[in-house]
Parts: C-alpha cells; sequence; structure tokens
C-alpha cells in the first residue's frame, strides 16, 4: 500500500500540474496539441486519480482517469504523426 503523504503529495501536484497547462494554453503559451500539455495532463489525472481512489471518492477518481485516457491517446496520436512527418 502506498503511504499516505505519497498519496496527498501525488493528488497535490497533479492539481497543480493540470491547473498549469490550462493556464500556459489559456495564456497562448503553451499549445493545447502540444506533447508537453498532454504530458502535463496525463501526468496531473494520473495522481489525481491515485488520490481519490485512496480517498474513495470514486467518482473523482473515475472523472480523472477518463482525462489521463484521454492524454494517452493523444500523446499517442502524436507520436504517430511525428513518426510519419519523418
Amino acid at each position: 500500500m502506498i503511504e499516505a503523504p505519497v498519496i496527498e503529495f501525488g493528488g497535490w501536484i497533479g492539481g497543480a500540474l493540470i491547473l498549469a497547462a490550462y493556464a500556459l494554453v489559456t495564456t497562448g503559451r503553451l499549445s493545447g496539441k502540444s506533447a508537453m500539455f498532454q504530458g502535463m495532463n496525463v501526468v496531473g489525472a494520473a495522481g489525481l486519480t491515485l488520490n481519490g481512489w485512496a480517498h474513495g471518492a470514486v467518482p473523482v477518481a473515475a472523472l480523472d482517469a477518463a482525462w489521463c485516457a484521454i492524454g494517452v491517446a493523444a500523446l499517442a496520436g502524436i507520436a504517430v504523426r511525428r513518426r510519419s512527418a519523418q
């Protein structure tokens, strides 16, 4: 079992990453189609999924797991496009 401080840290870092990604896209400093944006969302959502699950917040964990899956799919699409452009 993962220790409580690690779960809390993962949740806080996850939330901060998602918030930062949103702020960067909103201010035009990052593209919503970039690997960086999607990566920040994947890592952030993974941390929040773990935190939500550990606290028994199943709806939150499910939402963040879906958020993470969407980001992983987007990253896979970015990788495919990069390979085909070479």
